[in-house]
C-alpha cells in the first residue's frame, strides 16, 4: 500500500476533550490522551489544540477502566500512558513515516499495552482482574486509523450524518449481528455492559484495526459508553453541526448525558480537520473498514520484549488466537435509565470534570513500580509466616513436654 494521495496545503486539527465522573459514580475511572506526535505535546494546550499536522501524526485517545475499588483507574491510565510512550518509541524513530508503518505501530502499542497491563494485574491480587477499553484513532495524511478493544466509540459526523466508525465488542453486537436481537432491543438490554474483550483481563488480545478517509469539515467524536449509552448519535450530530467551538461541543455532549441519568462516567475527545491539505469530497463512504495492510510490512515493526514474557507479546495467527466469545468482562451495569421513559432532571454541575489531560497527569495515577529485587505473593508471605508460626509452637510443646 502507498501513501494517501492528498491535494498540496498544510492540515490541521482543532480538537478538545473532557472527562465527568457522572451522576452515579464516586470516582472517575476514564481516561482520555490528545497528543501531537511530531512534536510528541501530548496535553491540551493551546499549541495543540489546534495544530499542523506534522509528519508524524495526531493521536486521539479514550480508555474505559473496569475492574472495582481504583483498579479500573489504575488500568485506563497505564492504557494511555503505555500506549503514547510505545508510539513515540515505534513510530518517531522509524525511518519511513509510510502510513502502512504507523498503522502497525498502534497495534502494536496497543498489544504491548495489553500485555504490561495483565502481569501488572497477574502481580498484584487487588488488582487482577482489572481491565479497560481502548479506541485509539491515529491521523496520518488524510487517513484515520483506528485500534479498538472493547466498546468505547469512534464516530465520524460528516455532511449530516454520525456514522460510528468502530464495532462495540460486546455480546449484544454480536446477538444483533447474528439476528437474535434489534439494534434498538440492545441499547435498552441488561446484557449491554457485557463486553468480549479489554486490555489486561487476558495475556493475549485481538486489535480491531479500521482505517477512513477524511475529508474538510469531518469531526471525529470518541467517547466512553457513559456518552454513548445515554446519547443517540442524532443528537450528537446536532450538537456538533450547531456548536462550532469544540469546547462548548465537549461540554454539551456531557450535559445531554448528565441530563439523560449520567449512570456512568462520561469522556469524549472531539476533532475537527481543516485546511487545504485535505479534500473536500470523498471516495470512501464513512464506515467500519478492516484495514488490511501487508503482512511484510508488519514484520518491520519491531516488538519488544523487555522484561515480559515473549509468548505473550508474539504477533498471533489468527487461528489460534482466542476467539472474542471466550473472554467475557462484565463491568459493573449503571443503574438502567431508559432515554425518554423519565423526565429530565434539572440541570446540576458536573462533577469532577477535567478538561485537559497531560501526559504528567495520566503518570500522577500509574502505581509505583515494584522493587527492583521483585514482590512477593501475599499468599506466599502468609505461608511462610504460617510455617514459621507452626515451627515455634512445636517446639514449645516439645519443650514443654520434656521439662
Amino acid at each position: 500500500m502507498t501513501g494517501p494521495t492528498t491535494p498540496q496545503g498544510e492540515v490541521l486539527v482543532h480538537v478538545f476533550g473532557r472527562t465527568d465522573v457522572g451522576r452515579t459514580r464516586e470516582h472517575n475511572e476514564d481516561t482520555f490522551a490528545v497528543a501531537d506526535l511530531t512534536t510528541m505535546n501530548a496535553s491540551l494546550q493551546p499549541e495543540v489544540r489546534t495544530h499542523r499536522v506534522g509528519p508524524r501524526g495526531s493521536l486521539f485517545l479514550v480508555a474505559d477502566g473496569m475492574g472495582g475499588a481504583a483498579a479500573g483507574e489504575v488500568a485506563s491510565a497505564m492504557a494511555a500512558e503505555i500506549i503514547l510512550s510505545e508510539v513515540e518509541r515505534r513510530w518517531s524513530s522509524a525511518s519511513s513515516d509510510d502510513p502502512e508503518i504507523f498503522a502497525h505501530a498502534l497495534r502494536a502499542a496497543t498489544e504491548v499495552a495489553n500485555t504490561k497491563i495483565h502481569h501488572y494485574a497477574s502481580s498484584n491480587p487487588e488488582h487482577r482482574g482489572m481491565g479497560t477499553t481502548a479506541t485509539i484513532a491515529g491521523f496520518l495524511g488524510d487517513t484515520l486509523f483506528v485500534c479498538q478493544v472493547g466498546d468505547s466509540r469512534a464516530y465520524l459526523v460528516r455532511d449530516g450524518v454520525a456514522s460510528q466508525i468502530t464495532k462495540d465488542q460486546s455480546l449484544t453486537q454480536k446477538l444483533v449481528e447474528a439476528g437474535d436481537m434489534t439494534a434498538e432491543e440492545a441499547e435498552v438490554s441488561e446484557r449491554r455492559n457485557i463486553i468480549l474483550q479489554a486490555l489486561g483481563p487476558e495475556p493475549v488480545v485481538r486489535v480491531d484495526l479500521t482505517s477512513q478517509q477524511v475529508k474538510r469539515g469531518d469531526v471525529l467524536i470518541l467517547c466512553s459508553d457513559g456518552l454513548s449509552g445515554q446519547v443517540r448519535a442524532s443528537e450528537i450530530v446536532e450538537i456538533v453541526t450547531s456548536e462550532p467551538d469544540l469546547v462548548a461541543v465537549c461540554k454539551k455532549l456531557i450535559d445531554l448525558a448528565n441530563e439523560n441519568g449520567g449512570p456512568d462516567n462520561i469522556t469524549v475527545v472531539a476533532a475537527r480537520f481543516d485546511g487545504a491539505g485535505l479534500s473536500e469530497t470523498s471516495a470512501e463512504t464513512v464506515a467500519h473498514r478492516v484495514y488490511r495492510g501487508s503482512q511484510e510490512q508488519r514484520a518491520t515493526v519491531p516488538m519488544e520484549r523487555d522484561s515480559i514474557p515473549v509468548s505473550a507479546v508474539e504477533e498471533q495467527d489468527p487461528s489460534t488466537a482466542p476467539t472474542l466469545e471466550t473472554t467475557p468482562a462484565a463491568r459493573p451495569a449503571p443503574r438502567p435509565s431508559p432515554r425518554g421513559s423519565l423526565p429530565k432532571p434539572a440541570f446540576q454541575p458536573a462533577k469532577g470534570t477535567a478538561e485537559i489531560a497531560p501526559a504528567a497527569a495520566v503518570r500522577a495515577k500509574l502505581p509505583p513500580p515494584p522493587p527492583a529485587g521483585g514482590r512477593m505473593d501475599r499468599s506466599a508471605l502468609r505461608f511462610v509466616f504460617g510455617t514459621i508460626a507452626l515451627l515455634l509452637l512445636g517446639y514449645y510443646v516439645v519443650t514443654w513436654l520434656r521439662s
